[in-house]
């Protein structure tokens, strides 16, 4: 089975899978989202559940906020490293979102606007703010405050994952994820059955 497996820091980014990969995904190649407790819990875990996953034909993305992390250079290569211990390196993508997941959600607020039923707020995607958030320190409190508290993290992700613009290049860590997904699904479908 053509497969993309996603281990996944937490809860809100498979909500915002959930609703994203159909749309990005051809039928051919399945997708099974793995979330975890936080990242420690994704780190401490990682080597053991993809070594342990039987599918030959999987490639697995590995998902994390960089958060308040110094050097996203230096956490890349940590999680690389973790996925070089399971002997499958080579089926491994890393992905780090800059600087959390709320970052997308920012990039695209038109996406914002429809999910949440807010009207008028992709207007302010032009402001200096919203159009480079990868540079937020702290998106999910300025996604919390631009919605007046309307957006919560899992439910958010969900609807605005229905909505969110595949093609959107305001946030480098978005369409980053974006394109490694799409070479990954291109890997698989050529893949000899």
């Amino acid at each position: 089975m053509k497969e993309l497996v996603f281990l996944l820091e937490e809860a809100s980014a498979k909500a915002l899978l959930e609703n994203l990969l159909p749309r990005l995904l051809s039928q051919q190649v399945h997708f099974r989202l793995i979330p975890f407790e936080g990242k420690q819990d994704l780190e401490k875990q990682l080597v053991r559940r993809i070594r342990a996953y039987q599918n030959r034909s999987a490639r697995f993305i590995v998902l994390r906020d960089l958060d308040s992390y110094p050097d996203c250079r230096a956490l890349k290569q940590r999680l690389l490293d973790l996925c070089q211990q399971t002997g499958k390196a080579e089926n491994c993508l890393v992905r780090l979102a800059c600087q959390e997941l709320e970052t997308f959600y920012l990039a695209d607020l038109t996406a914002v606007e429809h999910a949440l039923l807010i009207p008028g707020l992709s207007k302010k995607q032009s402001s200096r703010k919203f159009r480079a958030p990868d540079a937020l320190s702290n998106p999910s409190h300025e996604l919390k405050q631009l919605t007046q508290h309307v957006y919560e993290k899992v439910a958010g992700s969900r609807t605005i994952g229905q909505h969110i613009d595949l093609d959107n290049t305001r946030s480098s860590s978005f369409r980053n994820l974006i394109e490694g997904i799409r070479r990954l699904e291109h890997e698989l479908l050529v893949l000899e059955e």
